[in-house]
Formats: C-alpha cells, structure tokens, sequence
C-alpha cells in the first residue's frame, strides 16, 4: 500500500503562493511640508514677475508639483517662412524669448524647490524632442519618468510632416518611484484635448495638466509654474482644488 506524504510548505513555496506585491497605489503616501510664502506671494493670483526671481524666493524642498511651458524659438528657426512675425505668428514673436542656458536655470531653480519625489511637467515641441532635454538636466536630481503626447487636434507648420501634437515630459526629482506617490492610474499617455489660443499663443490644456497635478498631489497642495502665459495651470489647479502659486513677465 503506498502511503500518501504531506510535505511541508518551505519559503520558496510561500513565496510562490503569496499574491504579488503592487507596484503601484492609489493612495498618497507623502505629504508636503507647510510652504511659508514670501511676502508679496499671493497663492491663487497671476503674479507679474521674473520667473527666476519667484523661484528663488521659494523655499527650498516644498513643493510636490510644478509645471513649465520654456518659450523658445525651436523647430521655426529652423523652418525660416520668412513671413514669421509679419504675416504669421505675430503675438508668438512678440514673446522674450528663452535661450538654452536660461531654460536650464529654471529647471534648477525649479529642482530646488521641488520635494523629494516631487514632479516636474515640462512642456516641449518635436524638435525638442527628437533632439533631447537631457542638457537642460545639468546639475539638477530630475529624471525623465514619463512622456505624455497632447494631440491638439489642430495642423500646425512643417516642411514634411505637419505637426498637430505638443508633449509632456514627466520628470521626477529623486529618489523616483511611483507607489505611494503616483495615485492615479487612468490617465492615457496620447490624450486629446482642444483649445483656444484666442488670448494665448501658447495655451495648454486644463483639464490634462489638472490630471496631472492631482496624480502627484493633494488637495490644498501647491502647484508651481513660474512661466505660467495663459495661467491654464491656475485654471487646473481651481479646477482640482489645489494651490496655485506662479507668475509670468506680463502678469
């Protein structure tokens, strides 16, 4: 007669029959420590000021979401219609215009005041994109994560292609991990959204960055964006009931 043996379970068997760790949450495990404002910072306002002096003034390690729309020139010096300023994209030109080495102080500046794990979404066209933020990282703990492509649902220029898409960069400062400061896990990674660029040439989608920010943050938190144009982002942050704090040269 054989007899049947009951073998015992081990480790490795355990292990097997435990179910998987999650590598993602829904829920916010961090919290942001209390932001004590400099005088003059009026959360929820369209402040008119240099960018790199509001994010100086900032204290440092704070803040849990920032957004940045870098005016640069880009693709279009390299399309010379000849027309540009005159005939077409006339509000567009009359911009200030940021150079390479400006846009890598904000981001520096945009470092510091990030927390740790804190998220940064940089705004950027095709050619930026195929020819790499990465310079713009020196010197700074932010680390590409993600990418979001906006699909404007308009044409745009182009010799070849016609553009009709901007992207989101998704950039984490370190140390970078997803559970626990992640919590939102619907947001698709091509998303199309229209908009009116009738009072900005650079308008950006509300409810997409309000997405975002309420991804990485909770409510009453603040969100950042010291090159805010059309202050979409201010709009966004209402929107989801966090904090908006940012400025832009015209106010």
């Amino acid at each position: 007669m054989l007899h049947e043996t009951k073998r015992c379970a081990g480790p490795i068997d355990a292990a097997m029959d435990a179910p998987a760790a999650a590598v993602f949450s829904a829920r916010r495990s961090v919290q942001a420590p209390p932001l004590n404002l400099p005088a003059g910072f009026r959360p929820n306002t369209r402040l008119k000021m240099d960018g790199l002096d509001f994010l100086s003034a900032l204290p440092g390690a704070a803040i849990p979401v920032a957004f940045f729309d870098p005016q640069y020139r880009g693709v279009l010096e390299k399309l010379s219609y000849g027309n540009e300023g005159k005939t077409r994209g006339t509000r567009r030109c009359a911009l200030e215009q940021m150079s390479e080495a400006v846009i890598g102080r904000f981001l520096r500046g945009i470092d510091r005041a990030l927390m740790p794990s804190g998220h940064l979404f940089l705004w950027v066209d095709k050619f930026h994109l195929c020819q790499g933020v990465r310079p713009w990282l020196d010197g700074t703990a932010l680390d590409i994560v993600d990418l979001v492509t906006w699909d404007k649902g308009t044409i745009g220029m182009g010799y070849r292609t016609r553009r009709r898409a901007e992207y989101c960069v998704v950039l984490q400062k370190q140390p970078r991990k997803a559970k626990g400061v992640w919590k939102t896990h619907n947001i698709p990674d091509v998303v199309q959204e229209q908009v009116s660029r009738r009072d900005h040439p650079h308008a950006k989608p509300v409810d997409l960055q309000g997405d975002l920010m309420a991804a990485v943050s909770h409510e009453g938190d603040f969100a950042i964006d010291p090159a805010a144009g059309s202050f979409s982002v201010l709009q966004a942050a209402q929107n989801r009931r966090r904090t908006f704090l940012g400025c832009d040269l015209n106010g």
